[in-house]
């Protein structure tokens, strides 16, 4: 993505990724998150969820996923502001839209840093929010340093 041609109150492409019960489980074992919610059916019924749901780092990952195939492999997260209000169960599809809410040069510092925010929005496939994001991606400076 070039800086330049960023504008605000651009959307971003839709990302839709169906959620298995296997890529709960692993995701949960990958990040050595035990809580058993993300593994055991039984207990998540029991604590009044229909089945396990994905923890928060898979919900951290997707969002920055969205925000990053969108601007490009030369962009990075630098801050995320998340709310989980609703879960993503397995067996869900998760589908994530976004949209750019501001873009500045921050001069504070050298280089200086070209940012964009976003806001992303974590929706279930009844289209019910689970968890607004805010991110801040930088990205590359829109015409060579000169050094």
């Amino acid at each position: 993505m070039d800086w330049d041609s960023i504008s605000v109150s651009a959307e971003l492409p839709e990302v839709v990724d169906e959620i298995t019960y296997q890529r709960v489980i692993e995701n949960a074992g990958a990040t050595w998150d035990y809580f058993p919610g993300h593994f055991d059916p039984t207990y998540a019924q029991s604590q009044g969820n229909p089945t396990i749901f994905v923890n928060t780092m898979h919900l951290a990952g997707f969002a920055d996923r969205v925000a990053t195939e969108w601007a490009g492999p030369r962009s990075r997260v630098v801050r995320r502001s998340m709310r989980l209000i609703g879960s993503i169960y397995a067996g869900d599809t998760m589908v994530g839209r976004g949209r750019v809410t501001d873009k500045r040069c921050d001069t504070s510092v050298d280089p200086p840093r070209y940012l964009a925010d976003l806001q992303i929005d974590v929706l279930n496939q009844h289209g019910a929010l689970c968890c607004p994001v805010q991110i801040t991606l930088q990205l590359p400076p829109p015409y060579p340093e000169s050094r």
